[in-house]
């Protein structure tokens, strides 16, 4: 019979060792570092290091296939001269603004009417949120196709109500105008850009709407049962109860959106690749061009880190707005 001497030491040992493990994770702020690792790591790994090595390029004038030399900000005041980016400069702007506005406005409208009870009201819920699910490229493309210049489908619905013969009082109606080709809606400036914020309003749009109605279902219904005590109207009690009741969430989701349209390449990149005669080309347009069309990475990385103050900008205005909501 073979005995087994169990060493004391060692026994104390790993109880120690457990104790003190479960001793800190019970801390919560401890316990709050630790699961932050993973993420914190994800975040050096794949948006750190890119960051760091895109300033870096900005500085020099990396070409394709050399390791390029410092320039300092010979990059950024090229930039600035170039009529090419104040164009895209403001292109970008335009575009982020009036696609955001009216996602916001149109988001809003439609979360007040899913939020009201009628049948088959889940499954439009659902249905509303398919544009956001689609992928990207794969809407894009669709949308290519539907305003495309010969096979554009709002073109042949123009050329049916074109040709559509009208009857009234008994009388048959129809002028012979000739043949309407329709709009060239990415060959013309003017179109190319209405039709890159119309893609960009249909899929964003969804992400308004089914986060104004999740903020909607919170508002008591007690305070629209005092605003019709009261004998409040309907856009009454939108504006003094719903709005301010769901604000902080408005203003999170627009500035989130602000910041994803602020960005958009795929979008514009797959419809138009910026043209026609950069009339969309975006920052982020421009910055791949520069990057992978011309081969110069220090000028691309230059033109993209120009979104960087706005977008900080705009990050700061929305802290300040929700510290200032949580003190109030």
């Amino acid at each position: 019979m073979t005995e087994r001497f169990i060493d004391s030491r060692s026994v104390q040992t790993e109880q120690f060792k457990i104790s003190w493990l479960t001793t800190v994770l019970e801390d919560q702020r401890v316990l709050g570092y630790v699961l932050l690792i993973p993420a914190f790591l994800l975040i050096v790994v794949f948006i750190g290091y890119p960051f760091l090595l895109g300033v870096w390029m900005a500085l020099t004038d990396k070409v394709v296939g050399t390791p390029g030399n410092f320039v300092g900000l010979a990059n950024f005041t090229k930039l600035l001269d170039s009529d090419i980016f104040r164009v895209a400069a403001w292109n970008t702007v335009f575009f982020t603004v009036v696609a955001t506005a009216i996602k916001a406005a149109l988001g809003m409208w439609l979360a007040v009417l899913l939020n009201r009870k009628f049948m088959f009201s889940r499954a439009t819920r659902a249905a509303v949120l398919l544009p956001f699910i689609v992928p990207t490229v794969l809407s894009t493309l669709v949308w290519l196709w539907m305003l495309d210049g010969t096979f554009s489908v709002f073109n042949w619905i123009l050329r049916w109500f074109w040709d559509l013969e009208i009857s009234a009082f008994g009388l048959v109606i129809k002028e012979d105008f000739g043949y309407i080709r329709g709009p060239n809606w990415l060959g013309d400036p003017y179109y190319a850009m209405g039709s890159i914020i119309m893609a960009n309003v249909w899929r964003g749009l969804p992400f308004f709407a089914i986060s104004f109605l999740a903020a909607l279902q919170t508002v008591p219904s007690e305070l629209y049962d005092a605003a019709d005590i009261d004998g409040a109207t309907g856009w009454k009690k939108f504006w003094h109860v719903t709005l301010p009741m769901i604000k902080p969430v408005a203003v999170v989701v627009v500035v989130f959106s602000f910041v994803i349209t602020f960005a958009d390449f795929q979008l514009v990149y797959i419809l138009t690749r910026g043209g026609p005669n950069n009339s969309t080309h975006l920052l982020a347009t421009l910055a791949y061009q520069q990057s992978m069309h011309t081969g110069n990475l220090g000028e691309g990385a230059a033109c993209a880190l120009f979104m960087l103050p706005l977008l900080l900008i705009v990050i700061i205005l929305q802290l300040a707005y929700l510290r200032r909501q949580g003190v109030q």
